[in-house]
């Protein structure tokens, strides 16, 4: 199958790498020279606009998108639909929220062309481990795609399914994401503790490695947080700043729209913007009304 790639970042590359290794076609579009450059160097063909990238495709079209969420994705979405034919699909494999794919959809259907809305999760190690996808859209518009699927998944039949209509991928994702979260969130503190535990000189690269066999806390994650330590057990130069793409903040909003309790997720999402503050002013008032009522002490900042 003969597809085309839109955004040749880190990820989309890798897919596109992916693809060519088991023997599809594939035509990329980035912005970038260098990004379509290092692609053609894999062996695929490249277009330095959409409307090249479109009338490289055979009909019906392919486009897979690997854009960030947002206005990006808006335009790029906008610019295709006066380019592509009816029969046409747009797989949107980015972290795009359910409610921008559902109303997308709508005006591709309006045109007879076919959304998909692809939850993709794998990362850096997709290219080598295979792709985790949550897939939203029409059945047979899904179904159609089968072979991308089974070549981007970690196996033809594991790690990729068709969950629902469209925005049924992206709210799948996105909940993943925001249990993602959590368990970053629960692996960070309790490493935390044990390094905390200064008298007992805990290895903590060691106790990941124990945990990693047969323990109930085993998981890919805990794998890539014991290299993590391997590689610098001090977590030494790393500001302790953490950014988040959106998606736990959506899943706590769907969370609250559904009178859904979501403790942990959402706890997870607040450390994650209080990582922040370095200024903290609410930690500032904290202490002043400390000493207003008990007369407790003050540390003061250093000048």
């Amino acid at each position: 199958m003969k597809l085309g790639m839109v955004g040749l970042g880190r990820m989309g590359a890798n897919m596109a790498e992916r693809l060519l290794r088991g023997g599809h076609e594939v035509v990329g579009f980035d912005p970038n020279a260098d990004a379509r450059k290092a692609l053609e160097a894999n062996g695929a063909g490249s277009a330095d606009s959409l409307q090249a990238l479109v009338k490289a495709l055979p009909l019906p079209r392919v486009v897979w998108l690997m854009v960030p969420s947002g206005k990006i994705t808006d335009d790029t979405v906008d610019a295709l639909l006066s380019l592509l034919a009816p029969g046409d699909t747009v797989i949107d494999g980015g972290n795009s929220n359910y409610k921008d794919s559902m109303r997308r959809a709508k005006l591709y259907a309006d045109k007879g062309l076919h959304y998909v809305d692809c939850g993709t999760s794998g990362g850096v190690w997709g290219l080598k481990e295979g792709y985790s996808m949550m897939i939203g859209g029409d059945e047979q518009a899904v179904e159609a795609l089968r072979p991308i699927f089974e070549t981007l998944a970690p196996g033809k039949n594991q790690g990729w399914g068709r969950v629902g209509p469209v925005g049924s991928g992206h709210f799948t994702k996105m909940v993943h994401n925001g249990i993602e979260y959590g368990l970053m969130q629960a692996y960070a503190e309790g490493f935390s503790i044990l390094q905390h535990k200064q008298e007992f000189g805990l290895d903590l690269h060691q106790i990941g490695e124990i945990w990693r066999t047969g323990s109930v806390v085993r998981s890919w994650l805990l794998d890539l947080t014991t290299d993590a330590l391997g590689k610098n057990p001090t977590m030494a130069g790393i500001a302790p700043y953490v950014v988040d793409s959106g998606e736990g903040r959506w899943t706590v909003d769907e969370a609250v729209a559904l009178n859904v309790p979501a403790p942990v997720i959402t706890l997870s999402l607040i450390e994650r913007l209080r990582s922040r503050d370095t200024e903290s002013f609410s930690d500032k008032l904290l202490a002043a009304m400390r000493n207003e009522f008990g007369g407790h002490e003050i540390k003061t900042e250093p000048k």
